[in-house]
């Protein structure tokens, strides 16, 4: 080894242990494919597809600011070169768009409550009570997911039928309920078990029962997974779309999405009012998941590690 190799080694970093002097350890730089390097291209790449993942949304918005000449013209632009605001105007004044966004309002939050209370009750029977086939009947409802709801629409309609809720928003209430309950239940039930037992049996000594251990102590610690079912049952009963079709006739009872059909014509289409009408469609959805972010994150990170 020459001098200078030797010099440098001697002066380069060492490790010291009980057992003597280690070998100088070379620093590490981070290269091309470094930790560093790595962490800069993953937000890159966050932000491209945040970017198109965003696109089409603010399309959506400029088109409804366009008149009809500007949206069918043969060059897009994505900034409004005539802002209007007529289009909301006509699309919250035709074919009762006001009447169809109440109705969505009702339904999305009666499912919401019905989906809940029911959800909650049954994960907590299936996380804290032993009966005979508990297993079975929890398996029975996690087999309800593979089934496509499109292939039960003739069924549910039967069944609408015979307890006289055709044309009716209770009706669809009671159906959106039974397509959300199994993916609620499976998901609170990890919640609910997680919860420690030691904090049920003090809750118990106190002299509380099933219900204010479940309203009281598990459901206040479970609030991610109930924020994670409200909000996938709201977006899921507001922007549903063919049940509501099926089921609703008379056009007091129509939803949103129904409303939103009609200004696509058999020739024509109101593009302006269409997309306006889109937008106003898309904001209750976007107020929920800003309200419950917290723990819509939260939950769904926690559901997965479990």
């Amino acid at each position: 080894m020459s001098a200078l190799t030797f010099k440098d080694a001697r002066n380069a970093p060492m490790s010291r242990s009980p057992r003597g002097p280690r070998r100088p350890q070379p620093s590490v730089q981070p290269g091309l494919f470094g930790i560093r390097s790595w962490k800069k291209s993953r937000l890159v790449l966050a932000g491209v597809f945040g970017a198109v993942s965003v696109f089409p949304l603010l399309y959506l918005i400029s088109l409804s600011f366009q008149p009809t000449s500007d949206i069918q013209t043969s060059n897009p632009v994505l900034i409004p070169t005539h802002p209007t605001f007529l289009n909301y105007v006509l699309a919250w004044s035709e074919n009762s768009f006001g009447q169809y966004f109440l109705n969505s309002l009702v339904v999305a939050l009666g499912t919401v409550v019905l989906t809940v209370t029911l959800s909650s009750l049954a994960a907590f029977a299936f996380a804290r009570y032993k009966f005979p086939l508990k297993e079975v009947f929890f398996y029975v409802f996690l087999a309800a997911l593979a089934v496509p709801s499109v292939e039960l629409i003739i069924p549910q309609y039967l069944l609408v039928l015979k307890l006289h809720l055709t044309d009716s928003l209770p009706g669809l209430i009671l159906i959106y309920t039974s397509e959300n309950l199994p993916f609620a239940i499976f998901l609170l039930r990890g919640f609910f078990e997680a919860v420690p037992k030691e904090l049920e049996e003090s809750f118990r000594l106190d002299g509380a029962g099933s219900i204010r251990v479940l309203t009281r102590l598990i459901a206040p610690l479970s609030a991610p997974a109930l924020a994670v079912v409200a909000m996938f049952t709201f977006n899921f009963a507001w922007e549903e779309f063919v049940i509501a079709l099926t089921l609703i006739n008379s056009s007091a009872h129509r939803t949103l999405p129904i409303g939103l059909n009609f200004f696509i014509g058999e020739h024509t289409t109101q593009w302006g009012p269409l997309f306006a009408g889109s937008v106003i469609a898309t904001v209750p959805s976007v107020i929920v998941y800003f309200i419950s972010q917290r723990w819509f994150q939260r939950g769904v990170s926690l559901g997965g590690i479990r």
